[in-house]
């Protein structure tokens, strides 16, 4: 008796499967780095321009499909894990987290900010698909409202409390790092996001550039002045200075952090929204925060405080 063909090497059927289910919903995949919560292929600045990057680097939210064949050739050929791209799968995904090692006890997680941001609102939220992180936090997601084009957020909602919409990504169940795997724990339809989160979400009006800006004497308000306005220019960037503005403007803002104005939670949460809003990925957008900020940080003297 002939055997059956053994599955190519690197293929692993369940990572095959895992890939194949959400983009029976409708739901774009791409591959992530095996293990790893990374896009698989190269970096933006890195791009050869060549093969399927000739006419202009493809970002994972260009290159995620719903093609059966692409899916099955690239699962077959590595266990990759799983990349939803929210924006072109309709989704808007809340992203729950929780606190890190290093942050003071008592700080709350996601789960409970949004708690909070519900009983402000005396609100509640529908029953949705939901899925486990090996970190123990909790995606939640929704479709994105009609006629509406959310992008992703960082700290909008609250507190350790994220979204992933155009410009986003979320990892799939059936995906696992060394810590463990992601894994649905309501499977319940994907509902509608409700309209006051939608509201909140919903890009704020750009300010008029010829707009005066009245002189602050107050360090604190001027710190505050300053995030609103670089946030709007992050915002407004074109594609091909968008990587450059993120970090001008992050060293602006990030004087005020060192005269201790501001924290620098509070800059770099407000700039990352802006910058994912442009359609730069959370891991390029954090990149390039931080290495402006430590930078800032290192070389700001006392003197320019005054």
């Amino acid at each position: 008796m002939t055997q059956p063909a053994a599955p190519p090497r690197g293929c692993t059927l369940a990572l095959l499967a895992a890939a194949l289910e959400p983009a029976a919903h409708g739901w774009h995949v791409f591959p992530l780095r095996p293990s790893d919560k990374r896009p698989a292929g190269h970096a933006e600045q890195r791009c050869p321009s060549t093969g399927r990057c000739a006419d202009g680097h493809l970002k994972p939210e260009q290159r995620a499909t719903l093609d059966r064949d692409l899916i099955v050739t690239a699962w077959t050929s590595q266990p990759y894990n799983i990349g939803i791209a929210t924006g072109p799968s309709g989704l808007l995904v809340v992203d729950l987290d929780v606190p890190k090692p290093e942050e003071q006890e008592g700080t709350p997680d996601g789960v409970e900010s949004l708690l909070a941001l519900c009983e402000r609102a005396g609100q509640t939220l529908p029953p949705t698909y939901q899925v486990r992180t090996p970190s123990g936090g909790q995606h939640l997601y929704f479709t994105q409202p009609d006629g509406m084009r959310l992008h992703s957020t960082a700290g909008r909602l609250g507190h350790h409390i994220d979204t992933r919409g155009w410009g986003g990504y979320v990892v799939a169940p059936g995906s696992t790092t060394p810590q463990g795997a992601y894994t649905v724990t309501d499977e319940s339809p994907v509902a509608s996001l409700p309209g006051w989160l939608a509201d909140q979400l919903s890009e704020r009006p750009k300010p008029d550039p010829h707009t005066v800006m009245t002189p602050v004497r107050d360090g604190t308000k001027a710190a505050q002045v300053a995030l609103d306005r670089e946030c709007a220019v992050i915002r407004a960037a074109g594609d091909h200075s968008r990587n450059n503005t993120l970090h001008k403007s992050t060293c602006k803002v990030a004087r005020f952090v060192a005269w201790g104005n501001i924290s620098r939670s509070t800059v770099e949460e407000a700039i990352q929204a802006a910058g994912e809003s442009t359609g730069l990925s959370a891991a390029e957008c954090t990149t390039t925060i931080r290495s402006a900020m430590d930078w800032i940080l290192t070389h700001a003297t006392p003197r320019e405080a005054t």
